[in-house]
């Protein structure tokens, strides 16, 4: 039977995965909401005037908008459907999207309800990079840990005959 932990990371990569690929798709393409869409064109726009060091290295609104929609399409892939260390890596992507999104709103002066989904967002990926990289082996050191200290309670008793 499957860990508690494997069951964890199992079920955020594949909820944060599936999440991720469908507002990967919003910031795209118009064919899952148009309203969704145009609002995300409208919030880029916003966010490269408030970066003017992004136009002048030839970045514009709608290229931040598809490098950022790309890399949460790809990562989501990842996160759901790819087993193995590229699920931490993608995960440690998103997480960086995440905190550029934020900064993104706060620099444009959003109120939280419209970056709220950015911060859980940013939680979760968190707490599922941390739970992925606990090792798996500490419950073991925990044993030896004790056979360490019977050991020496053993070699004490020894000594002092």
């Amino acid at each position: 039977m499957a860990s508690p932990r494997t069951i964890t990371i199992v079920a955020l990569s594949f909820a944060l995965g599936l999440f991720f690929v469908f507002m990967g798709t919003i910031k795209l393409t118009p064919r899952l909401s148009k309203d969704a869409y145009s609002e995300m064109k409208r919030a880029y726009k916003s966010y490269a005037k408030a970066l003017p060091g992004l136009k002048k290295i030839g970045v514009s609104s709608v290229l931040l908008r598809k490098i950022i929609g790309s890399l949460e399409v790809g990562c989501g892939v990842v996160l759901t459907l790819v087993p193995g260390k590229p699920k931490d890596v993608a995960n440690f992507l998103l997480l960086l999207v995440m905190l550029a999104v934020l900064f993104f709103h706060q620099l444009v002066g959003d109120p939280l309800k419209r970056y709220a989904h950015a911060l859980v967002f940013g939680i979760l990926l968190t707490c599922r990079l941390l739970i992925a990289r606990q090792s798996e082996d500490r419950p073991e050191r925990e044993d030896s840990r004790e056979e360490q200290y019977l050991n020496d309670q053993e070699r004490n008793k020894v000594k002092q005959s």
